[in-house]
């Protein structure tokens, strides 16, 4: 029976913290700012489309922030390993071996994300890792050896 690569392992292909710390450098505050972008342009995509379902939007308008919310973190992040607030922010999500993100990959970091938002003390704790850990990584990026870096050119 073989062991499961250790976390370090499983980020080996990333950029080090200690060496390349200008590929991590102010990500956590532009993560910050990518989210607030991303979830005024999901109430803009739900208030577009209540009037769409007869104005009865209105009485599932969180339920629908949520799905609306799911479906465009998912699509954004698997067509270009960033939400549009990401790109706007110059940061990408990036696989430990510092690939973008698949649509399997995105899937289940969009799936993180939400049980998350779902689990109020889950996202604490995940903002908590982004501030205090080398990589800057999330709850949900660290059970996926995910991270965000600012985006190469």
């Amino acid at each position: 029976m073989t062991a499961s690569p250790t976390f370090a392992a499983r980020l080996r292909g990333l950029p080090d913290p200690e060496t390349s710390p200008d590929c991590y450098e102010g990500v956590a505050l532009k993560r910050g700012i990518a989210w607030l972008v991303d979830v005024t342009l999901i109430a803009v995509i739900c208030a577009l489309l209540v009037p769409l379902t007869a104005f009865v939007g209105l009485f599932f308008f969180p339920m629908m922030m949520m799905v609306v919310g799911f479906l465009y973190r998912w699509w954004t992040i698997a067509s270009g390993s960033a939400t549009w607030g990401m790109r706007l922010m110059a940061i990408e999500l990036r696989d430990g071996s510092d690939r973008p993100l698949d649509p399997t990959q995105a899937f289940l970091h969009t799936a993180g994300y939400a049980v998350s938002i779902m689990i109020f003390p889950l996202q604490l704790v995940s903002m908590a890792m982004m501030l205090l850990t080398p990589h800057g990584q999330g709850l949900t990026d660290s059970v996926l050896a995910t991270t965000a870096l600012r985006r190469r050119r």
